[in-house]
């Protein structure tokens, strides 16, 4: 065991190129929500795992950038240790308290500043740090403070300056925490690569912890009753309506079971019930869940679990559908849920850290449903044409199956039969290609003055055309195409609100004026 590692010398490491990855790691795949939580139990001393490194005088040939950052070539002659345990948390806490380097690009996706809470309940459970968008702090001066200056003494006393005495006491105490926080390092020194190579496999392979899941299975269990058969059985159940992983997500599942039980998505609140009423209700997770997808499916068109912007928007579905499950949904209430749906997605409402806002969503959907008034669907949103010119299309990110549920909500037509597009099909199977450019990428390239190819991918020129019209449109210009088209199109355009700069082949145009009718249809949805 080495000397433990202060969070400052580490960063200092990192900077100077004597900490490195190697290129056998795999990437970076935490998302903000457990950088996050790391810097919560670094505050709060709990153990967070010790870092082992590779410590040899031979750099390595190929080697991957730490996060988004492309690290300086380490001093010559000088021992460089490469990361083989811990790179997730190294990452984590370079890229929240580095200021050389230029910050890594915001994404609620893959990487989100975090922030210090002054709000937040500050019990063993709960959570003050988040990770946050910079404009989500913007309404609330004074309550959120950035935790990547707690290093950087001329940016930590700017940032001080503002807030009230106390906040400002408060503060430097959570950043002596830091400060005085050091990282358990094993280094293991060898030149030997095979040596290397065995204990990066085994070291991969051993200490996996018990998880909450792993927990509660045991915690609930009788010999008529195991919370994994009883998941199973849920993905067998749900399997024929397109949502049988839901089964097999036991994360998703414990927050369903836990909000549904307890009024609270953290699946810890579950370890406070009896198991005996866990087992008692489990009936009502199971009828909760199938009215939360029946809903999805027939209000939205959803025929897959990969298709919704969030898993996670079937926590407070499932809640709402948990009470008076005798009783049908209201209009009212059916509007109002649909409204928070669109919100929700649009504002990426559960990217970073979404815990708390899935909680107060939990919260006002049993409101709801008893009646009692709901704020569910007081979301702040502005949706404005930059969500549609600046988000490329990735059936994998929450834009693009924002925007895919948009379109099919218009009740599209096919581009070349003019006859109604089988969203069934087009909803059912996320791996299906039936997502195409209206102006045909092939057909830009060809021009004098091509356009960037991520603004020819970006969502404002996707519909939903089939793969066999889109091999007969091929690389035609839409005004060469358009002869393949029925006479009328009104039908066409409207359930695909393509303007008619389109069959101008007026690229900038057809983009401002779609952009337009997007941003309106979007704006609608969501009840603005």
């Amino acid at each position: 065991m080495s000397e433990p590692l202060p969070l400052r010398k580490a960063i200092e490491r990192i900077h100077n190129g004597t900490m490195r990855v190697p290129g056998f790691q795999r990437g970076f795949i935490w998302e903000p929500t457990s950088a996050a939580l790391l810097m919560d139990s670094i505050y709060k001393g709990f153990p967070f795992g010790s870092v082992l490194l590779w410590r040899t005088r031979t750099a390595l040939k190929t080697e991957k950038e730490l996060g988004g950052f492309e690290l300086r070539p380490p001093e010559k002659d000088y021992p460089v240790d490469y990361v083989l345990d811990g790179q997730q948390r190294l990452t984590s806490i370079f890229s929240t308290f580095q200021t050389e380097l230029t910050p890594i690009e915001e994404n609620p996706e893959v990487w989100l500043p975090v922030y210090y809470d002054f709000e937040a309940e500050g019990d063993a459970q709960g959570t003050r740090f988040v990770a946050l968008q910079e404009s989500e702090t913007v309404n609330t001066p004074g309550r959120y403070f950035p935790l990547n200056c707690f290093f950087d003494p001329v940016a930590f006393s700017s940032a001080t300056k503002p807030l009230s005495i106390d906040r400002n006491i408060e503060i430097v105490k959570v950043q002596e925490r830091f400060k005085e926080a050091l990282i358990p390092v094993e280094t293991f020194e060898s030149e030997d690569r095979t040596s290397v190579a065995i204990v990066f496999e085994r070291v991969n392979r051993m200490g996996v912890e018990l998880t909450m899941f792993e927990l509660l299975t045991a915690w609930t269990w009788s010999e008529d009753f195991d919370l994994q058969e009883k998941f199973l059985g849920l993905a067998e159940t749900f399997e024929n309506f397109g949502f049988g992983s839901i089964g097999t997500d036991n994360d998703l599942m414990l927050r369903c079971c836990s909000a549904i039980l307890q009024g609270d998505p953290a699946p810890e609140s579950l370890v406070n019930i009896n198991g005996t009423n866990v087992r008692a209700s489990f009936e009502v997770v199971e009828k909760a869940l199938g009215l939360a997808i029946d809903f999805v499916r027939t209000n939205l068109g959803v025929r897959h679990l990969k298709f919704m912007p969030y898993s996670a928007q079937l926590i407070p579905l499932a809640t709402f559908f948990s009470v008076r499950q005798s009783q049908p949904i209201t209009n009212d209430e059916r509007a109002v849920l649909l409204r928070w749906f669109w919100r929700s997605s649009f504002g990426h409402r559960y990217s970073g850290n979404p815990g708390r806002n899935i909680k107060r969503d939990v919260e006002a959907a049993l409101e709801l449903r008893n009646g009692a008034g709901t704020t569910l669907e007081d979301i702040a949103v502005d949706v404005n044409e930059r969500f549609f010119t600046e988000n490329q299309f990735n059936s994998r990110t929450v834009a693009t199956k924002t925007m895919i549920l948009l379109l099919a909500s218009l009740k599209p037509k096919s581009f070349l039969s003019g006859q109604g597009v089988e969203l069934d099909k087009v909803l059912a199977e996320p791996n299906r290609h039936e997502y195409h450019h209206c102006f045909p990428r092939s057909h830009l390239r060809k021009l004098p003055n091509s356009p960037a190819d991520k603004v020819t991918n970006c969502l404002a020129n996707f519909a939903i055309i089939s793969r066999a019209e889109n091999r007969k449109i091929s690389d035609r210009a839409p005004s060469v195409y358009r002869v393949d088209m029925p006479a009328n199109i009104e039908a066409i355009k409207s359930g695909a609100l393509l303007p008619d700069s389109l069959f101008r082949d007026d690229f900038p145009a057809f983009l401002e004026e779609r952009t337009s009718l997007l941003v309106q249809a979007a704006k609608t949805l969501c009840g603005s």
